[in-house]
């Protein structure tokens, strides 16, 4: 079997679909064979339409062989998708009669379903399996059981319901996840633990189960934390003089442990408790019995006879400074953190009351949620990184004519605008930039304009009146705007500022970078997409009328909105609902912007953005849809490069530094990690194409750091005890930002 090699992954396009995009959660792995000149997702080539095993598992790629790839390839090539317009559609919807072709992630997008399963079918998205709901239903919403956020009770795509359990609904993408990291032998209901009947279901619509074991049971040393047992007194004054840690069983020293969380304990005799048969409670979980009303109930017989002793409720009032941290996966933080705690007879908070069969899933639902968090941030990493590269190839095109422009940071947009509209303004000439403050009359000029300019208006932009939402921003209708051609500016701005360092926008929803990317005709928006209060609430009645007479009744009294929308229409069943609200939608997100969406468009083109980004879909989502990731000490760590004499290993300014990065993280320093970056660069963000020269540090005999933000260069003298090395950096730093905010 040919070895895959990954040095460049990243920069090499898949054979079948023609994307970049390395994303294992949505295409599989994908596998670059040098010999062979060939790279290829997983699942590309696990679906096409024209191609088997028909080698062993270990001839060519799983079976696949090289030849036949080839052949499979030359085949796609002549055939065009029905999504994206473009050659390379290897893939055929299996309907009778029906003759779409289409790409795996083009596929994706488009809500077709994948049968990972005996001769793998693929199915458009109007001839797909859908799951049948009856009219007796429960409408409304309730939790996925694996994430805990609402799921609708809707016929959607995103939306999967149990086969097995009657009330249990689940996100896709959740199942999705968590039948990645469980595999075959432990995917299965996660309210009652059945396996055959909910992976049939599950892979009939288009999940795909790994025939492989679970991710936790491969990792090393998994389990070693349960091996560890909690011995540490919590007390406020702990008595023992040989320290808290100490424990000497069958003894007044001998470490009782909460009975219900565990993760904290007290020496018997800092409790007063004569012996060990005596129950004793921590302060979390009598804050949670005191908060559903049962604490004093089961005062007496749940909390040590030590509380009846004068004097003694004061040395449990809070956790000692020594205490060591509790781990995300901790008991404790699972009790504090858990919406349903189901724990011997610990009552329940009412405020998140859930159906009784959820409650034997909560145990699990935190780790799974964590390993989901953690896969979408590391997916999200990798195509930050594509995007830099990406963007690095785009300002090729940028000269080193400059063009300068005059900012007023007190009104940002109309001197932008004015800059951007002014006749030697280019798009390809180096841009700088001089803020005007008009009390003092004096201009700046510093590397680190540019950053600030392109950060303020980004800012103003999200919170323009070009766009609407809360989080995630659609465009707005502005017809002023639409007049005035402000919506190709601002998507001019958008593409100028993300090829000339300039923040990650961060604020699109998923549905206006869809029709970007897709166009608005391939786009289904949701619910949440509405801005306008009065609008989506009349969605939602006509969305959950739960008879006949009462949805006719809303429809009349909306019926002036209808009839603007172009949807106002006899209807004579309930079920004619889903089709009303899915039009009303299209229309008020879609249909309606039609003008902001094109003139942006044409914005976004600027230095061949949006051209790019139709190219790398989930690389630029990643910057355009998600918030930019929290400085970390780690993330600035793996922004410089250390440059020293051979000996650097040898150099305690190394360490000093990543300790001072460690105190400033954790608000131990007066400074922030922001400051750091601003203080070196003059930027206090990570721009989206990275940092030109890339960040570096040098370790002289000085006095004091030094910036240079000409070279992104951070020079540190080399101290003798670390909070030397500390002092420096603060009052440097301090001082420095200080007299340039004046």
């Amino acid at each position: 079997m040919s070895k895959p090699n990954n040095t460049d992954v990243q920069s090499t396009f898949c054979v079948l679909c023609g994307r970049t995009d390395n994303c294992p959660e949505k295409y599989g792995e994908k596998r670059t064979y040098m010999e062979y000149n060939l790279t290829v997702h997983y699942y590309c080539l696990l679906m096409s339409s024209g191609i088997w095993q028909r080698g062993e598992e270990d001839e060519g790629v799983d079976g696949f062989l090289i030849t036949d790839i080839r052949k499979e390839v030359n085949r796609a090539s002549k055939l065009t998708c029905n999504i994206c317009k473009k050659k390379g559609a290897s893939i055929g919807c299996v309907a009778p009669k029906c003759k779409r072709s289409y790409h795996f992630p083009c596929g994706l997008r488009r809500e077709c379903i994948f049968q990972f399963m005996e001769d793998f079918r693929s199915y458009c998205w109007e001839h797909k399996p859908v799951q049948q709901f009856t009219d007796k239903e429960p409408r409304g919403s309730s939790q996925c059981t694996i994430c805990l956020d609402l799921v609708d009770h809707l016929p959607v795509y995103s939306v999967l319901k149990s086969p097995c359990c009657k009330n249990a609904w689940f996100h896709r993408e959740c199942l999705q996840y968590q039948a990645l990291s469980a595999g075959i032998f432990f995917f299965r209901c996660t309210v009652c633990n059945n396996k055959d009947k909910f992976q049939e279901e599950m892979l009939r619509m288009g999940i795909h189960i790994p025939e492989k074991d679970a991710s936790w049971e491969l990792e090393e040393n998994a389990y070693q934390d349960l091996l560890h047992c909690y011995q540490h007194c919590d007390v406020k004054r702990c008595l023992c003089k040989k320290g808290r840690d100490y424990n000497e069983p069958d003894s007044k020293w001998e470490i009782k442990r909460c009975q219900y969380c565990g993760s904290r304990g007290t020496h018997l005799a800092c409790s007063s408790m004569k012996s060990w048969e005596q129950n004793w409670d921590c302060m979390e979980c009598r804050s949670i019995f005191a908060q559903s009303g049962k604490y004093r109930k089961r005062k007496r017989c749940s909390l040590a006879t030590s509380e009846k002793t004068n004097g003694t409720n004061s040395l449990l009032e809070e956790p000692s400074p020594k205490s060591p941290r509790q781990s995300s996966g901790s008991p404790r933080n699972f009790l504090l953190q858990s919406p349903k705690i189901t724990c011997q007879n610990l009552s329940p908070c009412s405020h998140l009351e859930l159906p009784a069969s959820n409650r034997v899933t909560m145990s699990l639902s935190p780790v799974v949620s964590n390993r989901i968090w953690s896969l979408t941030q590391k997916c999200l990493r990798e195509q930050r990184r594509e995007v830099r590269n990406i963007l690095k190839e785009l300002k090729v095109q940028v000269k080193t004519k400059p063009t300068r422009l005059n900012i007023n940071a007190e009104n940002i947009w109309s001197s932008a605008l004015k800059g951007f509209r002014q006749r030697n303004f280019s798009p390809t000439n180096t841009i700088e930039v001089s803020f005007s403050n008009c009390k003092i009359k004096s201009k700046t000029n510093t590397s680190g304009s540019k950053h600030r300019f392109f950060q303020l208006l980004m800012h103003h932009l999200q919170n323009s009146s070009l766009f609407e939402g809360s989080c995630g921003k659609n465009l707005s209708l502005d017809f002023q705007a639409v007049k005035e051609n402000l919506y190709f500016e601002a998507g001019k701005m958008i593409a100028v500022s993300l090829v000339h360092g300039g923040p990650s926008p961060g604020f699109f929803s998923k549905v206006l970078f869809d029709c970007l990317v897709y166009g608005p005709e391939n786009v289904k928006p949701a619910l949440e997409d509405v801005a306008d209060v009065d609008v989506a609430q009349t969605i939602k009645t006509i969305k959950y009328a739960n008879s006949l007479s009462s949805l006719q009744s809303t429809l009349q009294d909306c019926s002036e909105f209808l009839a603007a929308a172009g949807c106002l229409r006899p209807v004579t069943a309930l079920c004619d609902k889903n089709m009303l609200v899915n039009d009303i939608l299209i229309y008020h997100v879609i249909k309606r912007t039609i003008l902001p969406l094109e003139s942006f468009r044409q914005g976004l083109k600027t230095l061949g953005v949006l051209e790019k980004m139709q190219m790398h879909p989930d690389a630029f989502s990643s910057i355009l849809c998600h918030n930019p990731e929290r400085l970390s000490a780690e993330i600035i760590c793996d922004l410089f490069t250390i440059h020293s004499s051979s000996d650097v290993n040898k150099v305690k300014g190394v360490d000093f530094w990543m300790g001072y990065l460690q105190d400033v993280e954790s608000g131990e320093s007066v400074v922030t990690l922001e400051d750091i970056l601003l203080f070196v660069t003059g930027s206090c963000y990570i721009p989206s194409i990275g940092f030109d020269p890339e960040p570096t540090i040098k370790f002289l005999h000085m006095k004091y750091p030094v910036g240079n933000r000409l070279l992104n260069c951070l020079e540190l003298p080399i101290t003798k005890t670390y909070q030397q090395f500390k002092n420096k950096m603060e009052l440097t730093i301090r001082n420095t930002l200080r007299v340039e905010r004046e």
